[in-house]
């Protein structure tokens, strides 16, 4: 059964992603990484559900989203960024193949960075992101998520690169089988993807064929 939360604020944090500020539903709780299904609570709207990923943490007291909105789509993301404080989403259970297997490389195109973002923050409270490292490729400077937070976080090994427009601070590079030898050097370890799924399947097979061994390479399924 859907559980009902009340918006309490919301606010973008780039030109397209805006941030959700909830009241937490009791017994919502979720590992770092997965999703949930998520609809507006409006008669004309309540099935129309689709998958986000909480990027609050699950003993915070209130629950988080990041979502990338599409007005050109005419859809659920075009209707959550009209959405005011008090209104109510329905939230699915959880669900999610994204789990933390130790220290490696999260790699992730655009959006793709929402499941990362709760993972990073529970490694950063607990002391734990030594050994890993964020490849994190967007268009253009403008459509980087939390990079502040992203680049506090990591230091040097926060790598943002940019497919679009060339900018100061960043590569201007994809994320292929070069970047990858030149950025990463090791194949024996882990490996986080997320992002549109031509990436993510083109990434698959490149660190496949650069050794990586399947069980190494973890993606949504």
């Amino acid at each position: 059964m859907a559980k009902r939360a009340t918006i309490l604020m919301t606010e973008f944090v780039t030109h397209d992603v805006k941030r959700f500020i909830l009241k937490k539903p009791r017994g919502f709780e979720f590992v770092p990484g997965q999703g949930t299904l998520i609809a507006i609570n409006k008669p004309d709207l309540k099935d129309d559900a689709h998958p986000f990923t909480p990027t609050s943490l699950t003993e915070d007291r209130v629950l988080e989203f990041t979502i990338k909105i599409h007005p050109e789509h005419h859809g659920l993301t075009e209707r959550l960024a009209q959405l005011r404080p008090g209104d109510e989403l329905l939230l699915g259970p959880v669900f999610g193949t994204i789990q933390y297997k130790g220290p490696g490389v999260f790699i992730a195109g655009g959006a793709g960075i929402t499941p990362f973002i709760a993972m990073l923050r529970r490694l950063a409270r607990d002391g734990g992101l030594a050994g890993n490292t964020l490849l994190f490729s967007n268009k253009t400077r403008d459509d980087v998520i939390l990079e502040k937070e992203l680049r506090a976080c990591l230091g040097e090994r926060c790598i943002l690169t940019l497919t679009g427009r060339p900018a100061a601070g960043y590569e201007n590079r994809m994320i292929d089988a070069a970047f990858l030898k030149e950025k990463v050097g090791r194949f024996d370890q882990p490996f986080y993807l997320c992002g549109p799924p031509p990436m993510v399947q083109a990434l698959t097979e490149t660190l496949r064929t650069l050794g990586a061994k399947p069980d190494n390479v973890v993606f949504e399924q």
